[in-house]
């Protein structure tokens, strides 16, 4: 029933539709109320075969997936902290569900609601003060101190990433052996800028606003009148080519020949710094560098076979925060085993 609600969250966070109205689940297609005996955890999604009983349209897998995996991952955690550690479950109970919500929306969406962000740093420093052992210690104040650190370091550590990463990685320079054909389009209130037939998203290239984007053309042609010139910089809602200036708001459509592009780049988006302050408010700094370590071999990882195996466009983008979160989830199986054996490992070669 918990997974039933974070899918809830899933689809409607990032959509920005409150969690609380339409208080029924309704089904994307049609927007019908589901019924209650149609909205059964796993089963229904099982007796209905991934399909909506009114107009049958397809229902993701991944409803029933985050259905299985928390109920999974509860066990899991009822199974670990049984015992002298049980008043922790409930505050990993909400942890996890934190880590399931940031995973899928991030890989639906690029981004991790403020929600699951902020939301889960105060979540953790309330835990950490009802719950003194979810940090290992027996003092409220002492454990709402390490929540505090924690968060602090995720949220520092990250944030010099992205900064320092925008300042040495900022930019990205692409050349094209064959003038390539770029088309930006502007729809109503959204624009989309393809270039040699791949899309990208116009906001997207803009995170902080003050971003540009350069091309060297061939030749060009706004709303259908030829440009002179050789090369232009676009803004988010201006384009300038040599002496002529546009405002995109009253352009429909541009396009060019391209010889090569330069695109706004940054390393990492400020939700997975957010993100990792959540992680940090709930498992502590420790928590946080094994989490980032682990994570980043993780992504690096994957990312680098799909780029071997043409899974990825030369524009990709990766979604770090399911790599954060699946760091995470290893800090709780045997992170700090594996942080102790590392020191250990470390201390003897140091004697010796």
């Amino acid at each position: 029933m918990v997974g039933s609600f974070l899918n809830v969250c899933i689809y409607r966070l990032p959509r920005g539709i409150s969690v609380a109205k339409p208080a029924r689940s309704f089904c994307p297609g049609c927007e019908k109320t589901i019924p209650w005996y149609h909205n059964i955890p796993v089963l229904s999604w099982l007796v209905l075969r991934g399909k909506c009983a009114g107009c049958q349209q397809a229902i993701p897998s991944r409803y029933l997936l985050v259905e299985v995996l928390t109920a999974v991952l509860f066990g899991g955690i009822v199974w670990k902290f049984w015992g002298s550690s049980a008043f922790v479950i409930p505050p990993y109970f909400l942890f996890v569900s934190l880590l399931l919500v940031a995973t899928f929306v991030d890989f639906e969406h690029m981004i991790i609601p403020d929600e699951v962000t902020w939301g889960g740093v105060l979540a953790g420093l309330v835990c950490a003060l009802c719950v003194p052992a979810l940090h290992s210690v027996s003092s409220r104040l002492d454990s709402l101190l390490m929540a505090g650190i924690g968060a602090l370091a995720g949220y520092g550590i990250l944030w010099c990433v992205v900064e320092l990463g925008r300042l040495v990685f900022g930019r990205r320079k692409v050349t094209f052996e064959t003038n390539t054909e770029a088309v930006w389009t502007r729809s109503g209130d959204t624009a989309e800028l393809v270039v040699d037939g791949e899309a990208l998203d116009w906001s997207g290239l803009f995170p902080r606003g003050t971003e540009s984007v350069l091309m060297e053309f061939e030749e060009a042609q706004v709303d259908g009148r030829r440009l002179s010139g050789s090369s232009a910089v676009w803004k988010f809602e201006s384009l300038a080519v040599d002496r002529q200036n546009f405002d995109l708001n009253q352009v429909d459509q541009v396009k060019a020949r391209l010889r090569s592009i330069v695109l706004p780049r940054e390393v990492m988006g400020y939700g997975d710094v957010k993100f990792l302050a959540a992680i940090g408010a709930f498992t502590g700094w420790k928590a946080v560098f094994f989490t980032l370590l682990s994570g980043s071999i993780v992504g690096a990882g994957l990312g680098l076979l799909a780029l071997l195996t043409g899974g990825r466009e030369w524009s990709g983008k990766i979604p770090f925060g399911p790599y954060l979160a699946l760091g995470a989830l290893l800090w709780l199986v045997m992170g700090k085993e594996l942080w102790g054996a590392y020191w250990a490992l470390i201390y003897n070669g140091a004697g010796q």
